[in-house]
């Protein structure tokens, strides 16, 4: 009787982790009806058997590291504030430079990286194996310089590089070695083929390896932590049955073209494919191809019923309201306005992509360079991906992929992940990872 008044003395709890709930009111039953009927010793069995059963299905919020850089006050206060929001209880304590001060912050050299970050995350995720989410918050650096394998310099994404952690170890894993002459003759560089691309069974870091890594981060702190508060009131509005009424809008560039429909979303993996192969890239995709993917995802989403707006004009849309979700080439688009992509709002549990070579470059306030993702955070989004350095097309999250597991009831980071062709790479994703906002599991057949 304790346990079940604790549950409903914490409604955080209750309805943020189901199977904890569950078990809990599993026993609660067995303790009051079943315990009057049978022997102690059955009983017992009985409540072994539930255990045994609550293990292989542990509650999302369980699965959830967080992690906080104790030399950044940011860091702490945002870490603090998710943890007691979410009742999450794994976390790591970390000590870096503090990357919510300036620029120069934001980017760690890979040796240091190894040993104020990597040596103590593998040592916690060898100890506590059921982690399969990791949240970084603002003030822990977002690139790593003179990575072994990374193009310029040897940069990547510090969210990314952690997302391929134990990769290396399985003989299953396919290194895809970049390259692209058009960017200049340095850009050459080996990224990880993602194990968990266009999956469909849900994920676990057993299942695929790996970790779905996401941060918590925007301009500032009450930016970074207004995401949480996207997600838990996206949470809430399921929960009561609230349908954002607000549209899913793609904005495709006309001047790029449509090719390759029926081929979207497209993968990496060629013809007769042995796990562990090696893969190549010489050169980005073709710019259309991402139009073509908005396609899909329009019909996917048409044929669920889900609002949805498919721009095919030369414009570049702006002023636009309570939007579900957002697909864009952002500065890229070449008719582009700031005025337009600074006038779009979000509602609760939305979801953004950008197809921006750098819109993650910086989460501090700047001036000039490629439109940025922070904008639209600070504008209400709950969770986008963007890019720390050129990531190519092939880089970019299919459009079709993210709201296809989205909208079936996966979460965050499940349909970020599901989306991106690429880890190990330039990638990093805003946002709670275990948010979900829709409750459908229903899978509909569409025309691409």
């Amino acid at each position: 009787m304790k346990n079940l008044a604790a549950a409903r003395s914490n409604t955080a709890f209750i309805f943020k982790d189901y199977f904890r709930y569950c078990k809990l009111l599993a026993i609660y039953v067995f303790q009051v009806h079943f315990m009057k009927k049978y022997t102690f010793t059955f009983c017992i069995a009985l409540l072994c058997f539930i255990n045994a059963v609550f293990a292989q299905n542990p509650s999302l919020i369980s699965r959830v590291l967080v992690v906080k850089n104790i030399k950044s006050l940011v860091s702490v206060a945002v870490a603090n504030d998710y943890m007691k929001r979410r009742g999450v209880t794994n976390s790591l304590s970390i000590q870096c430079p503090d990357g919510a001060i300036n620029k120069d912050a934001e980017t760690i050299d890979y040796s240091d990286y190894v040993a104020a970050i990597e040596t103590p995350l593998l040592a916690y995720l060898n100890k506590h194996t059921h982690i399969d989410f990791i949240v970084f918050t603002k003030g822990i650096p977002i690139r790593v310089r003179n990575t072994p394998g990374k193009p310029y310099g040897g940069v990547c994404a510090l969210d990314s590089r952690v997302a391929t952690l134990g990769y290396e170890k399985s003989p299953a894993s396919s290194v895809i070695n970049v390259s692209d002459p058009s960017y200049n003759a340095t850009y050459v560089g080996t990224a990880w083929a993602n194990k968990f691309f266009n999956s469909e069974t849900r994920f676990s870091h057993k299942a695929f390896g790996g970790y779905l890594v996401t941060r918590l981060d925007g301009y500032t702190q009450a930016d970074a932590i207004a995401v949480t508060t996207g997600s838990l009131e996206a949470e809430k509005n399921l929960k009561n049955k609230i349908k954002n009424e607000g549209p899913i809008l793609l904005d495709a560039c006309s001047d790029f073209g449509y090719p390759n429909r029926a081929a979207q979303p497209y993968t990496l993996i060629p013809a007769n494919y042995t796990p562990g192969q090696s893969i190549a890239i010489i050169r980005e995709s073709a710019y259309g191809e991402y139009n073509s993917d908005m396609g899909v995802a329009y019909n996917y989403l048409k044929a669920k019923n889900i609002p949805v707006q498919y721009d095919t004009t030369v414009n570049f849309i702006g002023d636009k309201k309570n939007l579900a979700g957002y697909i864009s080439w952002g500065s890229n688009d070449t008719h582009y306005k700031a005025t337009a992509y600074n006038t779009l709002n979000f509602a609760p549990g939305a979801l953004a992509e950008t197809a921006v070579s750098t819109s993650a470059r910086t989460f501090l306030p700047t001036s000039g360079g490629q439109s940025l993702i922070e904008d639209l955070v600070a504008q209400g989004v709950t969770g986008v991906k963007g890019y720390t350095d050129e990531p190519l097309l092939q880089g970019i999250a299919s459009p079709s992929i993210l709201f296809n597991r989205y909208t079936r009831g996966w979460t965050l980071a499940e349909s970020f992940y599901a989306a991106s062709r690429l880890e190990g790479w330039m990638g990093i994703v805003i946002g709670d990872p275990i948010c979900t906002a829709y409750g459908s599991s229903v899978i509909v057949t569409y025309k691409k």
